[in-house]
């Protein structure tokens, strides 16, 4: 019954990643049509980041301790500033949304070899399937056009090693348990993303269409 539940669990979460996540780039899209890419990612945090510490807070979760904080500020720099950051700055520049969740894809594999750095190499088996999951990302990147936008080939493929490297420090670090390290870090990469819109002078040109907020 057990081995049931858990597989059950494991295809929830699975088709999660794969419609959540995998849409995430198809929304942002929609979302810069009506929002400078700064703003958009400090928006999309704010109500994600504010909505889950609501939550935890009302079940009666504790507060990071101020160690707790630096570290997801650190990790969330990485991860959700200078990772989901760049790749939004690279689809506002012409980047399209296919290319862009097929480089993020790759993150497994940054992940590996930065975890490999740490002394902590992958076993054979795991590099057997991290092979076969770029190969899969190698057949969906020929769809793409990587020409369309230097600048945005080059963001797109930073973030994923920022976000590896985020994820990778993160478990070597003093965090909160996992749903409130993530309220956390999702609350200081809005703050940080809107004190960068702010200093890049970002202004809606005007209101947003429906399709944008909805994004």
């Amino acid at each position: 019954m057990r081995r049931d539940a858990n597989l059950t669990t494991t295809l929830f979460a699975l088709v999660a990643v794969y419609f959540v996540w995998g849409s995430t780039y198809l929304g942002m899209r929609f979302g810069l049509e009506g929002f400078p890419p700064l703003m958009l990612g400090g928006i999309r945090f704010l109500i994600a980041g504010a909505a889950m510490l609501a939550v935890l807070r009302w079940r009666g979760t504790a507060w990071p301790t101020r160690r707790q904080w630096w570290s997801c500020g650190r990790v969330a720099t990485l991860m959700l500033v200078g990772g989901v950051g760049m790749v939004t700055f690279a689809q506002d520049v012409g980047v399209g949304s296919g290319v862009t969740a097929a480089a993020v894809a790759i993150i497994p594999v940054w992940a590996a070899l930065v975890s490999g750095l740490f002394g902590d190499w992958p076993r054979r088996l795991e590099w057997v399937g991290l092979a076969v999951g770029l190969v899969g990302v190698l057949v969906l990147v020929q769809e793409g056009d990587l020409q369309s936008s230097p600048l945005g080939l080059v963001l797109v493929l930073i973030a994923p090693i920022l976000w590896a490297l985020g994820s990778v420090c993160g478990t070597r670090l003093d965090m909160p348990r996992q749903l409130t390290a993530a309220a956390a870090q999702l609350f200081i990469a809005c703050v940080i993303l809107a004190a960068l819109s702010l200093l890049r002078g970002e202004r809606l040109e005007a209101p947003p269409s429906a399709g944008s907020l909805l994004a």
